[in-house]
């Protein structure tokens, strides 16, 4: 990925780890558009940081479609997109009323990667380069057993990326999976569970993109869970994982 001059759409940048990228990739030389589903928050980040913004719900495929079209329209040399957006919500799987947490997790997480897919997939085939990631997690690998179908989420959006992009072999797209650890964010509270502190997050996702690591961007502190099962660590890390009490 050129950190330097693409253009690139982040949908989940009003915080955390999307705001922390958009930010980097600004300064290293990049237009970056932000989308989020608060107006008054978007406001407040293009005033203070430049970004154009743009409203969007992941959940809501209307929205994703609307959204779309709004940045095309105004970014005609879009050539990257990152798919930031997510939710993670604890479930206690005997009470039938997590069903609800689940659902709405499944479509944040992963209907939600496959809609802007489908929505920008076009527009980044007709660059002559250009870059799609796709945003999963460690727990991708190692499930957090507090948050199941957040886990599984990002365990399908992982595989879902390889399927991608082995379809677009020998296209101008670069798929990119983006797999962080835990990292303090708002997103469920990560510095409870010890995540890694999130501008030395950034900065190493950051040197990975300018060093071409593909096609998975992985920083140190993610790889026992990505390696778990070739290790043959899986079972103790999920053990310790859930003995924290989350």
């Amino acid at each position: 990925m050129d950190t330097t001059t693409s253009t690139v759409f982040i949908p989940g940048a009003t915080s955390g780890i999307g705001l922390a990228l958009a930010q980097r990739l600004q300064a290293a030389g990049s237009t970056v558009v932000i989308g989020g589903r608060r107006r008054s928050l978007l406001d407040t980040l293009a005033a203070e940081h430049g970004f154009d913004t743009v409203a969007i719900d992941v959940s809501d495929p209307a929205s994703i479609r609307v959204a779309a079209a709004e940045v095309l329209d105004r970014h005609p040399a879009l050539d990257g997109l990152v798919t930031m957006s997510g939710i993670m919500r604890n479930e206690d799987l005997r009470d039938p009323g997590h069903i609800d947490d689940a659902v709405a997790t499944v479509e944040t997480n992963l209907l939600g990667t496959i809609r802007l897919i489908d929505a920008f997939l076009p527009q980044l085939l007709s660059r002559p380069t250009s870059t799609l990631v796709t945003v999963t997690s460690g727990l991708a690998y190692v499930p957090l057993t507090a948050t199941p179908t957040y886990s599984a989420t990002k365990a399908a959006v992982h595989s879902y990326t390889q399927a991608l992009r082995q379809q677009l072999v020998g296209s101008s797209v670069q798929v990119l999976e983006l797999a962080p650890p835990a990292v303090r964010t708002d997103l469920m509270g990560g510095a409870d569970f010890g995540g890694m502190p999130l501008d030395a997050f950034a900065d190493e996702v950051m040197d990975l993109l300018r060093s071409g690591a593909a096609p998975e961007v992985l920083v140190e502190d993610v790889l026992p869970l990505r390696w778990a099962e070739r290790d043959g660590t899986h079972q103790q890390i999920l053990e310790a994982m859930a003995g924290r009490g989350h």
